[in-house]
């Protein structure tokens, strides 16, 4: 279950750091188009939650701490929800293929309908990012708070997992497994320690 909670976080992270980088690009260019005197303050906030995104990524990959994730996925959320509201405010219900003028730039002008087109999805794939984000939030408090990972040791537990039956024996270590409760041995201390790499954590009963 923790290697596939693992897997299954990197494949969203990388879905939705795809994403971005696809926004960055459009949105990137509209700054070319447009700054400093068409559309500044949509153009600038544009480039924000897409960068903020990446920023995220590369710190999580770094920081990985469940306290982190929630923060960062928190903000970003609202981000891209800000994002999702001013793109259809922007563009609102207009039929792209209707159009058939030209939309000023601060180099001359380019096809109003390209334009459209390009402001229709950044709106769809910001709303996409809003409802992942949202997703990857309440996943990992769940998650989270079945393991309790908040306060633990690194890992990335992905419920409460603990061991189903004391093995006797000074120094024994063994990989929590399941059930509730650590049973603890009689005259014998328990220590935890996180698994590598992700993995199981260990517990170890030695000699009090």
């Amino acid at each position: 279950m923790t290697v596939m909670f693992v897997n299954m976080r990197r494949i969203g992270y990388l879905f939705a750091f795809l994403l971005s980088s696809v926004v960055l690009g459009f949105t990137a260019n509209f700054a070319r188009l447009f700054l400093p005197h068409i559309n500044h303050d949509f153009t600038i906030f544009a480039l924000v939650p897409p960068s903020a995104t990446i920023f995220a990524f590369l710190w999580i990959l770094q920081f990985s701490q469940p306290i982190v994730e929630v923060t960062l996925h928190f903000f970003i959320s609202i981000l891209w929800l800000a994002m999702g509201a001013w793109s259809a405010d922007m563009i609102g219900y207009v039929q792209c293929y209707t159009l058939q003028d030209q939309q000023p730039t601060t180099r001359g002008s380019i096809s109003a309908q390209s334009y459209c087109y390009e402001m229709k999805v950044i709106e769809a794939l910001s709303w996409t990012l809003f409802v992942l984000f949202v997703l990857f939030l309440v996943i990992l408090i769940t998650l989270t708070s079945r393991a309790g990972w908040f306060g633990e040791l690194p890992g990335y537990p992905t419920e409460a997992i603990y061991p189903r039956a004391p093995m006797y024996g000074y120094g024994q270590s063994y990989p929590m497994m399941g059930g509730y409760h650590v049973q603890q041995l009689p005259g014998h201390s328990v220590m935890v320690q996180p698994g590598i790499n992700g993995g199981q954590p260990i517990v170890t009963h030695m000699p009090a």
